[in-house]
């Protein structure tokens, strides 16, 4: 008799085991699943395989991409037999496994602090700068004088010394591996093998911020690529862009560097183009990429807005510039140029963009007196290891 109570607690026991809440350690940190809103992200590498129940899955859904419990393929899974695998992944094929989450990285500028700066409209940009392109006056202007990454900025100089260099914008020029992006493997819808105009590739830099047309840009230069870069840093050094550099024409390294007040000079100096004006206001473009038709829509979803009147524009992104933004545009009877560096956020750039234009609406003889950061901001080039790719 008591042998058999004893086996009942037993069952009991293991029965409550296996409805409790799946608890795991990761490296110092243990989380319980049951609580998906509380569980914190792992900081060291364990990958296993196994069979979750219905309640694990659910529970660790909600976890960040990159990070925490996940559903992954792996060649000799275990069979799933209590849990529904996600779409488009078979429960024979389905398996459990723990990976690390990497937290993201700062840009240079969160990195000194420069998002912090107060200013009196709040932009999310560590630096930027507002001038009236005619008489140079600045309206605004944040932490102006600050090095930082530039990222697709960039290709408003690249773009600015092909059309000088007067090279035949209807040559017929090829994407080459050496187009294949080896340090931050972006992606590109330009095959390798592919041959474009130099007008379509100058195009697609600035509408779309295609990498490979850039880079092809810079490959057909006369001299090679080492002669473009020359070309580059000698026509900011005309410019009087005394605080900028450039090491390629894509803007992928975080080596090309310049200020807010330094770009203002490149802007007003590429909107003397009429084909950078067009091209890079350009709502999109629709090539012949190995025999298909492939469609390129603009970056900045400013250019489909109707309260806006751009006459030039470029986006940029790679994680240590942050989010990147320069335009030429009419506001309040003025043009203006605006440079946004370093926003945080997705879509920060273009609401820094447009809180610039909701103050112009409002206060348009009455400028802003310029801001400075609570960090002391970065006056020289820097270096900055690579990290996440531009869009």
């Amino acid at each position: 008799m008591g042998r058999a109570v004893g086996v009942a607690l037993a069952l009991i026991a293991s029965a409550s085991l296996s409805f409790a809440p799946h608890a795991m350690a990761t490296g110092a940190e243990t989380r319980t699943d049951a609580s998906p809103t509380a569980i914190a992200a792992p900081s060291t590498r364990a990958v296993g395989t196994g069979a979750p129940n219905a309640s694990m899955w659910h529970a660790n859904r909600s976890l960040p991409t990159g990070g925490g419990l996940q559903w992954a393929r792996h060649q000799n899974p275990r069979s799933v037999k209590h849990a529904k695998a996600p779409p488009g992944l078979s429960r024979k094929r389905a398996s459990f496994r723990r990976v690390a989450w990497t937290p993201p990285r700062l840009s240079f500028g969160a990195l000194h602090g420069l998002q912090n700066a107060d200013d009196a409209l709040a932009l999310k940009s560590s630096a930027a700068i507002v001038l009236d392109q005619d008489t140079g006056e600045v309206l605004f202007s944040k932490n102006e004088r600050a090095v930082l990454p530039v990222a697709s900025l960039t290709k408003l100089m690249t773009a600015l010394v092909v059309l000088e260099a007067k090279q035949p914008l209807d040559q017929l020029l090829q994407v080459t591996d050496e187009a294949f992006d080896t340090e931050k493997r972006t992606r590109s819808r330009l095959v390798l093998g592919a041959s474009l105009s130099r007008i379509e590739l100058m195009h697609l830099a600035l509408m779309a911020s295609e990498n490979r047309a850039a880079h092809t840009l810079g490959a057909n230069y006369p001299g090679g690529p080492d002669a473009f870069v020359a070309a580059m840093n000698r026509r900011a050094n005309e410019l009087g862009m005394t605080q900028s550099k450039f090491v390629e024409p894509t803007g992928l390294s975080s080596r090309n560097q310049s200020s807010a007040r330094d770009l203002a000079m490149l802007v007003k100096a590429a909107h003397q183009h009429r084909t950078i004006r067009d091209l890079s206001t350009s709502h999109g473009l629709d090539v012949e990429v190995a025999e298909r038709a492939v469609h390129f829509r603009n970056t900045n979803g400013l250019i489909a807005s109707p309260i806006w009147d751009i006459g030039l524009q470029k986006t940029g992104y790679i994680s240590e510039a942050g989010r990147c933004l320069v335009m030429q545009a009419k506001l309040a009877g003025r043009k203006l140029v605006m440079v946004f560096l370093d926003s945080a956020g997705k879509h920060s750039r273009l609401g820094d963009a447009e809180r610039v234009r909701r103050w112009l609406m409002q206060t348009a003889s009455a400028p802003l007196q310029p801001t400075t950061a609570s960090a002391t901001p970065p006056t020289e080039a820097v270096a900055v290891t690579p990290t996440a790719p531009e869009s």
